[in-house]
């Protein structure tokens, strides 16, 4: 069946967003209704983001393209762990997906529609290496060539993500995924293929997405692929492995691609907020922010595991090499931080560490996913602190976006207030951020469209546009006119 072409927005966005004006600002703090509030130290901000600020939709491609057998595209770790029954909470896969392989001109326009200026998507690791290594899968670039000219043709900058946990089953396989070192390798030579063939349009490269998440859910709890619960040892060595394909990549990069190109990774970074902002708080978050990060972010920037992380491992510590460390600390341009929710709030303490990580109690708030705490103070203090811990001078926010209800009215139309309230009120706080200076230069909305939501399926909905996974039909949801509005007016509206 042929996709309908999308609503048009000036009937949902001006009719509508008149009568919708009072329910929008009910329960409100009145500093969010008008410009941003005072910043830290009592300095009034600025109404508006930087004249230069980057403003895009994100994706992934197992999560959006489908057409997992077409192509000579191999297959991921994903696809067999989905398809395992009981992995996936509604029994859905990803064979089809948001079908964007097929459709992905209509969905450039839909960003075009939004006024977007950048897309950050992934690259499919196993479209390019069906096997993972060895001979190159000329039609899987193909597509991302096509991709590529379409989004240039359409003024809308690439950011292209190289690692979005899709790693080709046969490394899984024949390795043993990121347990191997072998793996690492692997990757940085496809990134290196990659970059040097695409980077004559691609000026800005993301290594891997989420560390902490494909480790973590991946290889610790198994709810992620490829689904394993290793002990601690193997656990940390993965990490390190991660980190290490990260390091690698990066010079794979320098080496092949053109010399304007940028790489950094994209972290959802561990967020410590100080729960109240005296001064003592402020600095017990940064020495938190520093800690909980050791497995990997601090690692990168420092070039060294702290000296508290390798004490808890103990024995468990990864193994590794002086030259591993120079590696993984290859100096990178920017850092790209994924900011959903506070992961801890921090008060000073007097005890070893300094500080006391406060556990979320069982009222907090929390959005339509039960994970997705509703902390908007996270989008400030995630910045500030990579900045004040690590000296970053490049940020941008790859992912910040929420799920949300999905009921449209009868008139088919789909007025997620709550997505606006989440996105209003974190907005607010990178506003507060990019008028103290702290170098946020971009920001990108998960997500463009619904998408397969990893192990939630197709039941947990992120996007702007509102997917009928049946016809795939694009809808644009109430969210979709806000996000224009703030692109076009350059300030929370």
């Amino acid at each position: 069946m042929k996709a309908r072409s999308a609503v048009p927005f000036d009937d949902l966005s001006r009719r509508d967003w008149a009568k919708l004006a009072g329910l929008l600002a009910l329960g409100m703090p009145a500093s969010i209704a008008g410009p941003a509030s005072a910043a830290a130290g009592g300095e009034t901000a600025s109404a508006k983001f930087p004249s230069r600020f980057v403003w895009g939709t994100a994706t992934s491609a197992y999560q959006i393209e489908g057409a997992v057998n077409e192509d000579g595209r191999g297959p991921s770790i994903w696809d067999r762990y989905a398809h395992i029954p009981g992995n996936i909470a509604d029994g859905s896969n990803a064979d089809l997906a948001s079908d964007s392989y097929r459709r992905y001109k209509q969905d450039v326009q839909l960003m075009k529609a939004l006024g977007a200026k950048a897309y950050r998507f992934s690259i499919a690791w196993p479209r390019v290496f069906p096997e993972g290594t060895g001979k190159p899968n000329p039609k899987g670039l193909d597509f991302y060539n096509r991709l590529l000219d379409e989004l240039m043709a359409n003024g809308i900058e690439p950011f292209v993500t190289l690692y979005h946990w899709d790693l080709p089953q046969p490394l899984q396989d024949r390795l043993g995924g990121w347990r191997s070192r072998e793996t690492s390798k692997a990757f940085a030579d496809y990134a290196g293929y990659v970059a040097g063939r695409l980077s004559d349009r691609v000026t800005s490269f993301f290594t891997i997405n989420e560390c902490s998440r494909l480790v973590h859910l991946g290889h610790g709890l198994g709810s992620d692929a490829p689904g394993l619960r290793l002990p601690p040892q193997e656990l940390h060595q993965v990490r390190h492995h991660v980190a290490l394909g990260h390091g690698l990549a990066v010079q794979a990069i320098r080496a092949y691609a053109r010399p304007a190109t940028r790489v950094g990774p994209a972290e959802n970074m561990v967020i410590c907020v100080p729960a109240i902002e005296t001064p003592a708080n402020v600095r017990a978050a940064e020495l938190a922010t520093r800690e909980t990060n050791a497995g990997y972010l601090n690692l990168i920037w420092e070039g060294k595991y702290t000296d508290a992380y390798l004490a808890s491992a103990g024995n468990d510590a990864p193994r590794y090499t002086s030259e591993d460390l120079r590696i993984i600390s290859s100096p990178v341009d920017f850092i790209g931080l994924n900011v959903y929710m506070p992961d801890s709030y921090v008060v000073a303490a007097d005890n070893a560490q300094g500080y006391e990580l406060i556990p979320l109690p069982a009222s907090f708030p929390h959005m339509d996913a039960p994970w997705l705490k509703f902390g908007p103070e996270a989008m400030y203090w995630g910045p500030r602190q990579a900045a004040s811990v690590w000296g970053v001078k490049s940020i941008y926010i790859t992912e910040n976006g929420t799920s949300a209800a999905d009921a449209p009215t009868k008139d088919g139309k789909f007025y997620d207030v709550d997505r606006i309230v989440y996105l209003r009120n974190y907005l607010t706080q990178l506003q507060r951020a990019t008028s103290e200076g702290i170098p946020v230069q971009g920001y990108f909305l998960w997500s463009l469209l619904d998408n397969f939501e990893w192990s939630d399926g197709l039941e947990k909905r992120f996007g702007l546009y509102q997917v009928d996974f049946k016809t795939q039909r694009r809808t644009p949801r109430l969210s979709a006119s806000f996000y224009r509005e703030i692109i076009e007016r350059g300030e929370v509206v």
